[in-house]
């Protein structure tokens, strides 16, 4: 199945995000005007493999349930500031315009 026009421009989004830092889902909705996190999130589900998947969290900063040891190695990799096992939201949230 192809990504629909929607999942194109949140992948688009998600591979802009730079190392280090992450969005949530809901980020990624507002910053597109569209959709929610719900619909951010069955993007990420289905076509998100190819893309900085581990820089998208959940609200509260928390990894992609299921993936959470290989994502906190790329977070470490890539110096994500951390709050023990989560983003540090404060300062690794990117506002999409930045950098």
């Amino acid at each position: 199945m192809e990504p629909t026009p929607f999942a194109e421009r949140v992948l688009d989004l998600v591979e802009r995000i730079p190392p280090g830092l992450v969005m949530t889902y809901g980020d990624i909705a507002e910053y597109l005007g569209e959709g929610g996190p719900r619909q951010v999130g069955r993007v990420m589900s289905h076509w998100g493999g190819g893309v900085p998947w581990w820089r998208v969290v959940r609200a509260s900063g928390l990894p992609v349930q299921g993936h959470e040891a290989e994502c906190l190695v790329m977070w470490r990799d890539e110096g994500t500031p951390l709050r023990g096992q989560r983003a540090d939201m404060r300062q690794a949230r990117w506002d999409g315009t930045t950098l």
